[in-house]
């Protein structure tokens, strides 16, 4: 099936738009779940709908030409991270209209204990994401990998070659350092 993907994937690349159309089918189910990953991170008071979230992330994907994924991991990493920032953008269009306490991320894995925050709070998480990736690209790739895809530890490793422990310490750092950029006290050793 990997193979069928990077088949697909390569011909979308040479600007088949037929083959595009077959791999964003193919992918929709989990383009789904990422669109619904995001919304539910970016607060309950969202009023973008997964189906505009998913169709606004491949018009991202499919409009830019100096991309090449190598595999269905790759692809869904990039159309997470466009979703992120479109909930972010659609954030910060929100917060110029309006004030308040509006919004709800977690970075607890468990989700069981969100922190709640408003669009400006959302804005700063997306900038602290911009300085992570600045700082350190894998990290903030698993923050993308792992919070807003969904992707267990075990999955993030194996598409990195390293082991699960390796992920959850780079984890753990990572969450370390967007607390500390956001002002926020963290429990840096829960996952």
């Amino acid at each position: 099936m990997e193979a069928q993907y990077r088949e697909l994937i390569q011909s979308a690349d040479q600007a088949d738009p037929v083959a595009a159309d077959k791999l964003f089918v193919m992918l929709y189910h989990e383009l789904h779940r990422l669109a619904e990953h995001h919304l539910r991170h970016g607060g309950s008071s969202l009023t973008l709908g997964t189906t505009t979230l998913i169709h606004e992330a491949y018009l991202n994907v499919a409009g830019r030409e100096d991309l090449a994924f190598t595999n269905r991991s790759r692809f869904l990493a990039y159309a997470s991270r466009a979703m992120r920032g479109l909930v972010i953008d659609y954030a910060r269009r929100r917060r110029a209209k309006k004030r308040g306490r509006e919004f709800e991320i977690t970075l607890a894995r468990d989700e069981a204990a969100p922190l709640e925050t408003d669009a400006e709070g959302l804005a700063r998480l997306g900038d602290a994401l911009d300085d992570l990736a600045r700082l350190d690209p894998l990290l903030a790739q698993l923050v993308d990998l792992h919070f807003f895809c969904g992707f267990s530890f075990a999955e993030v490793a194996s598409l990195r070659s390293v082991s699960d422990r390796k992920v959850q310490r780079d984890w753990r750092k990572a969450r370390m350092l967007l607390h500390h950029w956001l002002g926020e006290s963290s429990d840096a050793g829960s996952a």
